[in-house]
């Protein structure tokens, strides 16, 4: 009796659809998570305006002042004076912070000015004001 192996055929096929499945999970997990980092926490009526976008990045200040003239620095409840001493601590880590001013279109000019004073008296001087793009029927 004589015993044989059969040659086992070499297969070089590799099953990527478990790959695909992790891939397509991580681009829809991505995509939902963008959605929610853009929606503020705080309600405020944005101006509209034609200007171009502002790149925002992780160590800029967010400060809003809603239509109540309530400040929120970060969505957290801020008094102007504490505003004032935040700006100065930031102010000695990092003079490259930029201020982003996020006012109810409500909000009175002298509040706004008033925080930029704040800002700029504290050494920092790049500031933005956020506002809503004008869509095209508004600016006819």
């Amino acid at each position: 009796m004589q015993f044989q192996k059969k040659p086992i055929p070499h297969n070089s096929f590799i099953d990527i659809a478990p790959f695909l499945d992790t891939v397509f999970n991580l681009l829809i997990f991505f995509a939902l998570s963008l959605n929610f980092i853009s929606t503020p926490g705080i309600r405020v009526n944005l101006p509209k305006s034609t200007a171009q976008e502002i790149v925002r990045e992780d160590k800029d200040l967010r400060v809003v002042i809603t239509a109540t003239n309530r400040l929120f620095l970060n969505e957290r409840p801020v008094e102007m004076e504490d505003l004032a001493n935040r700006f100065r601590e930031e102010a000695r880590l990092n003079r490259q912070t930029q201020i982003l001013i996020q006012a109810d279109e409500q909000v009175a000019h002298g509040t706004v000015v008033r925080v930029m004073d704040l800002a700029r008296s504290a050494g920092l001087h790049r500031l933005a004001i956020i506002t809503q793009p004008k869509n095209n029927r508004e600016r006819r």
